[in-house]
């Protein structure tokens, strides 16, 4: 019996693990089939010949360097900013005590539950009014601070034992450099999730830089993605080799993070 249920748990994973990886899987296949392999009913699994040429052709029809270089400068400095921003919040609200301190906490939980597409309009507002249309810090600025990254900063920060902060307060280490010196060396974890996080969320924007941006010399991946999808409606191949180049930074930024992803998630779990 327990051979049974544990033989039901495996196939059901392997299910789960096949339903995640095909979708990746077909548009790797997709990017070097032929276009009859694509387009034949039923579609081909597996690509009859191989055919690079679709990546030469994305090249020339989108600014695709351009575009690639534009997505991941942006997505850097909203992760910078982000890390940041979430790791002097999370140590105020850790180890500061101030008045209505976990009103203020409230405050910044309730930005979680804000729509995304409620504060588009206030934002580009505030871009045009400060002449920043069609430049980078209008792609960027809007998303330097995130509710999310204050709390799993504080969360974190609260599983480190009290004493510790006492100790340095007697040593006479200043706030900024028990944060800097102890806290961001111990919080790597925590760190990585939350650039992975802040990576793969700004990578993917898609309707705030069509928004924001007027020239091709400023646009991000994403909005070539969906013009190549136009200029390229008869080319599946040349799409999902579009796709496939999209996806590579974020596949290396998971590589590179992923040994911190589950334990930055978990480490302020239990105190």
């Amino acid at each position: 019996m327990i051979r049974l249920r544990r033989a039901g748990t495996v196939a059901g994973l392997v299910v789960l693990v096949a339903m995640v990886v095909f979708p990746l899987y077909y548009a790797v296949a997709g990017s070097v089939m032929s276009r009859d392999d694509l387009t034949r009913f039923p579609p081909a699994l597996f690509p009859t010949s191989l055919h690079a040429s679709s990546f030469a052709d994305v090249l020339h029809a989108i600014p695709l360097g351009r575009q690639y270089a534009n997505s991941i400068l942006v997505s850097l400095a909203i992760v910078a900013g982000v890390l940041v921003t979430s790791v002097l919040s999370g140590y105020v609200f850790a180890f500061l005590n101030f008045p209505f301190k976990k009103l203020a906490f409230g405050m910044f939980l309730a930005t979680m539950a804000v729509p995304a597409e409620s504060m588009i309009i206030p934002n580009y507002l505030t871009m045009a009014d400060w002449g920043l249309m069609n430049t980078f810090p209008a792609l960027f600025l809007p998303f330097l601070a995130a509710g999310f990254g204050t709390f799993l900063m504080r969360q974190f920060f609260l599983s480190f034992p009290r004493e510790v902060w006492e100790a340095a307060k007697v040593e006479g280490c200043g706030h900024l450099r028990f944060l800097w010196k102890i806290l961001v060396p111990l919080s790597r974890p925590a760190l990585g999730t939350l650039a992975i996080h802040a990576f793969i969320s700004s990578y993917n924007h898609y309707f705030w830089p069509l928004l924001v941006t007027s020239t091709p010399k400023m646009q991000t991946l994403q909005i070539g993605l969906a013009q190549l999808n136009s200029v390229e409606e008869r080319a599946p191949d040349v799409i999902f080799a579009g796709v496939v180049l999209a996806i590579i930074p974020m596949l290396i930024m998971i590589y590179l993070f992923q040994r911190h992803l589950v334990r930055g998630l978990t480490a302020g779990a239990v105190r």
